[in-house]
């Protein structure tokens, strides 16, 4: 675990490579977190992935361990992919073409950005429950009341940290149990996230103008994509996601492929981690396989 520094934060993050030297020899994978949550969720994903991958987890500014005192953030998808991206040449990951990029929910906007900006070095990008939408006057509306709902969760953040209402946040977010451990880290994740970063973040994942950039860019990274989702997620619309795999297989060449987990909501890395990690596994050697045998 260590501290990096930026003009934007002092952030915190965890490269498997400090314990294990040999893993600078491995591709790399970079997990970028969802929504007012830390690195910590990926964990279980880490230790499954780690005797393959080098494992790279970090948290964005105004959450976890990542100290953003003194400094003045831009809070926005380029924002954060500028925070995430000097991560990237800070550790070397941008000198070959080794790198997958992983992005969950919010998360999947910002490694959109960084796919497209990384593309030498991208082996393969992987977008979890982010996906796009028709514009049309019901998504509108629900983009709206989920506007409004993200404006009251932050004012009364604090009661989810108690029964039942903590419970009432697990079981919105999860189709399956993911234990006292990871629901205690989820709810205090997001209880502890800096205000004005998290409420930032909340409004552009919902802004039409940023959705927008985020359709044209997702479907245009060259790199093999797996998009991946819960198809019982109840945060976010999983339809979203069945959308992008389908736009991506009309509109480029570039091989994509889609895991749906039936029973799954919207963190299948904790729900079902093994099933998770075997998909993330599987198009990591596609991609992998695919690269060399271009070169």
């Amino acid at each position: 675990m260590s501290y990096f520094a930026t003009d934007r934060c002092r952030m915190y993050y965890e490269d498997t490579a400090e314990t294990d030297p040999s893993a600078t020899t491995k591709p790399a994978v970079l997990f970028v977190n969802g929504w007012a949550i830390s690195a910590r969720y990926w964990k279980p994903v880490v230790e499954l992935l780690s005797p393959n991958y080098r494992c790279i987890t970090y948290d964005q500014s105004g959450t976890g361990r990542t100290l953003i005192k003194g400094h003045t953030p831009s809070l926005t998808i380029g924002g954060f992919a500028d925070e995430a991206g000097a991560l990237i040449e800070h550790l070397g990951l941008d000198r070959s073409r080794n790198l997958h990029i992983v992005g969950h929910s919010m998360g999947g906007m910002v490694a959109t950005e960084l796919a497209l900006r990384y593309q030498d070095a991208l082996l393969s990008a992987t977008i979890i429950a982010c996906g796009i939408f028709e514009e049309s006057m019901g998504n509108a509306v629900g983009l709206f009341i989920l506007g409004g709902l993200i404006d009251i969760s932050l004012h009364f953040r604090n009661i989810f940290l108690v029964d039942p209402m903590k419970s009432m946040f697990i079981k919105r977010a999860t189709a399956k149990d993911i234990g006292e451990e990871y629901s205690k880290i989820i709810v205090e994740d997001f209880a502890g996230s800096d205000r004005e970063a998290t409420n930032a973040v909340g409004r552009f994942s919902i802004d039409p103008e940023a959705l927008r950039k985020y359709t044209r860019s997702v479907v245009s990274i060259p790199s093999p994509v797996l998009c991946c989702v819960g198809m019982a997620d109840q945060t976010i619309p999983p339809e979203g996601t069945v959308t992008l795999y389908h736009e991506r297989k009309k509109r480029t060449q570039a091989p994509t492929e889609l895991a749906q987990f039936m029973d799954l909501g919207h963190l299948p890395m904790l729900e079902d981690t093994l099933r998770f990690t075997a998909a993330l596994k599987k198009h990591f050697e596609f991609a992998g396989q695919l690269y060399k045998k271009s070169s």
